[in-house]
């Protein structure tokens, strides 16, 4: 297979929890804003069902614009989007898309921001239930009657994580929630979604520039080209669950590689781990 061109949804069959056959389709998105150049370009993208996938690129490349598509958040020029076989034409319930900011309401405690999506999508009388079951999963069990204002940003996103889970969605969408936290915070989170995924076999679609967040966090990292946004690379993360931590050897070696892809695709001199937002 060419490293630079070559796709591997078929190789996810032996991850644990995730099927071989399609969940998430998108196929031949194109996308330009009014007046602006082209953002993307013929965009294709499977993800099974239970696979967590990053989307890795420069800032500018149209990662966010294509999970926001993904997700119903816009629609795009060309090209669609499938979900469990149905054309995604906006948004919905069983798929929830988590942000830079946590977007909590301040005055409110943990508890009440958790339930907020359960509250809006009629489904207030399961709150009772499935509250504690969520807090428990992020680790927040403790400030459940605590204000969110009292709280760190680490916790604030745990929060935001909670308020994601309450509904119990087939697919998460991240666009960069943890890059505005410091390193060590950050790869908590990091391991913890991961965690929360294989547990409830979610489908986790991801978006970050940061290649060590990637390699931490997905089964399979999908490089993008620029200038329109476009695939450059699909390649399965070769790590077990054991291995994908921070300074272990078979963690450096498999950085070292998605890297040394990433610096091909990108042109560049040396390769661009954390870059800023």
């Amino acid at each position: 297979m060419n490293a630079l061109s070559g796709t591997e949804p078929a190789a996810l069959q032996g991850n644990h929890g995730v099927d071989a056959a399609p969940f998430l389709s998108a196929h031949g998105i194109s996308h330009a804003y009014r007046r602006g150049q082209p953002v993307l370009s013929d965009v294709a993208l499977d993800v099974p069902r239970g696979a967590v996938v990053a989307l890795v690129g420069r800032s500018g490349c149209g990662k966010s614009t294509l999970l926001h598509i993904l997700s119903g958040l816009t629609t795009p020029k060309a090209g669609g989007v499938r979900i469990g076989g149905q054309r995604v034409t906006g948004p919905s319930p069983a798929w929830v898309v988590m942000f830079q900011s946590p977007s909590l309401f301040p005055w409110m405690t943990v508890w009440q921001n958790a339930e907020l999506g359960l509250r809006f999508g009629g489904r207030r009388n399961t709150a009772k239930m499935r509250i504690p079951q969520v807090l428990e999963l992020v680790e927040l069990s403790p400030f459940a009657e605590r204000n969110v204002q009292d709280l760190s940003g680490g916790q604030q996103q745990r929060v935001a994580l909670a308020r994601s889970l309450a509904p119990e969605p087939d697919i998460l969408f991240l666009d960069e929630p943890f890059s505005a936290l410091d390193a060590f915070t950050r790869r908590g989170l990091q391991r913890d979604v991961r965690r929360i995924a294989r547990e409830m076999r979610l489908t986790v679609v991801l978006v970050t520039h940061d290649v060590s967040e990637a390699v931490a966090m997905a089964d399979r990292t999908v490089l993008f080209q620029s200038d329109p946004g476009r695939v450059a690379a699909d390649t399965t993360i070769a790590l077990a669950e054991d291995e994908r931590h921070e300074g272990g050897p078979a963690f450096a070696a498999e950085l070292a590689r998605i890297e040394r892809l990433y610096a091909e695709i990108a042109g560049q001199a040396a390769p661009l781990t954390h870059e800023p937002t």
